[in-house]
């Protein structure tokens, strides 16, 4: 379960007592809408599948996946499907690896979503030990599905550009000075992130 709309506000409002330049933006262009996604295997394929691909692509492609496997959402499906089949289905070998690797990893019972560790640079260890699953990605999946209110996915170079645009300055921070600064808005740096992918989507209208 993701960040409900109101667990969002309240680390919202939170980040905007410690730094006026948030509240400020909100007033402006108000608060994002909660991203939710379901927990477990298919969400992390969907990530996977949709890896340099438009938005549009990636569920052509899901489609005819699920048409492949005959079930998409079961690792052992995807496990047990065909190379061939997967690459008729529009997935690169390297995706195809991808793929197989990350049902491995939650058959063998090394990667369980259910008990994911508790501390989340531990949970982004156990995600990332499936080939094809980044830091960014595990970090998205844990902000979005778990619904963990404290990950930062300061390597996201949106993130970064709208933390620096927000807080005035020149140029994007690196990732390095962008943690720095969020370390004063712990245990809400989750919004802090969600609220910069909002801030952008706002200004490009």
């Amino acid at each position: 379960m993701g960040i409900t709309a109101e667990r969002l506000k309240a680390s919202l409002d939170a980040l905007a007592a410690i730094e006026p330049a948030f509240a400020r933006a909100r007033a402006e262009i108000g608060d994002p809408p909660p991203r939710i996604r379901a927990r477990g295997f298919e969400t992390l394929l969907r990530a996977i599948v949709g890896q340099q691909v438009s938005v549009k692509a990636a569920n052509a492609i899901w489609d005819k996946v699920e048409v492949a496997t005959g079930g998409a959402g079961d690792p052992a499906k995807v496990a047990a499907a065909s190379d061939e089949a997967l690459r008729a289905a529009g997935l690169s070998r390297q995706k195809i690896a991808y793929a197989k690797s990350l049902a491995e990893e939650v058959l063998s019972g090394r990667l369980d979503f259910a008990h994911l560790p508790a501390d989340d640079e531990e949970a982004i260890a156990a995600l990332t030990r499936a080939h094809g699953i980044g830091r960014w990605t595990a970090e998205v999946y844990l902000l979005f599905a778990e619904g963990r209110g404290d990950v930062f996915p300061a390597g996201d170079l949106a993130v970064r550009q709208e933390i620096g645009r927000l807080l005035g300055h020149e140029t994007p921070p690196s990732e390095k000075q962008v943690r720095a600064l969020a370390e004063a808005w712990r245990p809400h740096r989750g919004a802090a992130a969600i609220f910069a992918w909002h801030h952008r989507h706002m200004i490009a209208l």
